[in-house]
């Protein structure tokens, strides 16, 4: 058998992002659930380090403010790579596959809240425990300059800049966390994965885009640690601002990977199939090449 390709072919991705959504869309809902709390958990993780060098760096952030958000930037990617290694649920990457799967028929149009709402809340509660649990109540970052470095990025995150900010910020962070789940789906080995899936994230968190799940974590921390943001002012100008950002911004990857790429492709034997099923198909196929 002749060695395959080290990655698919833009047409083979978009398959395989559509047969993804089908196999989460048939995933039961209660799996579904605990796998995004665990993807919200993954996305805190490196959330964290980006805090412990940022807010660990105030005299480099007075003099040279760039060079930390690139080296904050260029760590915080660790999370979302162990989300895709562990094939968890994100919401802002559902946001792309699940409209794809729709609009080709391979999943009804329900599918897509019923999966958004549960993924939602699930990378919430991940989110949320992680910032009181393993941020706050362990101490790390609780004291100076960790502490007023954490205040100081929820007022810069959401009450400095306007809803409209917010939500064009948003739809930069989507588009590019998008570009990395397309780059790491379309990779056929781990080390392909992970250099494919880091630059796009590490480019977003470096420019300061809005990722509605990354600030889960680090605003609700700041009003934790008594920031000047209230949980009605998060909601109402950071989650939903950012939110629908993240909505638009995983429909400018996935729309004109439909229109490209799947013109004439059908769902076939896969629209019944749960993840492990698609898994077994997957690979059955991949042996018959």
């Amino acid at each position: 058998m002749a060695d395959l390709p080290s990655t698919l072919k833009p047409a083979q991705t978009a398959v395989a992002l559509v047969e993804m959504a089908v196999a989460k869309h048939n995933t039961r809902y209660d799996k579904t659930f605990f796998k995004a709390v665990l993807a919200g958990v993954m996305l805190s993780f490196g959330g964290l380090l980006d805090i412990v060098i940022s807010g660990g760096s105030p005299t480099l952030t007075a003099s040279d403010p760039g060079i930390v958000k690139v080296l904050g930037g260029f760590v915080f990617p660790v999370g979302l790579v162990m989300i895709v290694l562990q094939n968890l649920d994100l919401l802002t990457s559902n946001l792309m596959i699940f409209p794809m799967a729709a609009i080709k028929g391979a999943i009804p149009w329900w599918g897509i809240p019923v999966n958004w709402i549960i993924v939602f809340f699930g990378n919430l509660v991940g989110s949320l425990l992680f910032g009181a649990v393993l941020a706050k109540y362990d101490g790390l970052v609780t004291a100076d300059p960790y502490l007023s470095y954490i205040r100081n990025f929820a007022i810069a995150k959401a009450v400095t800049p306007a809803w409209y900010q917010i939500f064009l910020r948003g739809i930069g962070c989507n588009w590019l966390v998008c570009v990395a789940i397309w780059q790491s789906t379309a990779s056929r080995e781990t080390f392909s994965k992970i250099i494919a899936a880091w630059f796009p994230i590490w480019v977003f968190v470096a420019c300061g885009f809005d990722h509605v799940i990354a600030n889960m974590f680090s605003l609700p921390l700041g009003i934790m640690l008594q920031a000047e943001l209230t949980t009605a002012d998060y909601i109402r100008k950071s989650l939903i601002a950012s939110l629908i950002g993240n909505i638009i911004g995983g429909l400018f990857v996935g729309i004109p990977g439909v229109y490209f790429y799947l013109g004439d492709w059908n769902a076939g034997g896969l629209s019944d199939a749960e993840e492990a099923q698609a898994e077994k198909i997957s690979d059955t196929s991949s042996q018959d090449k």
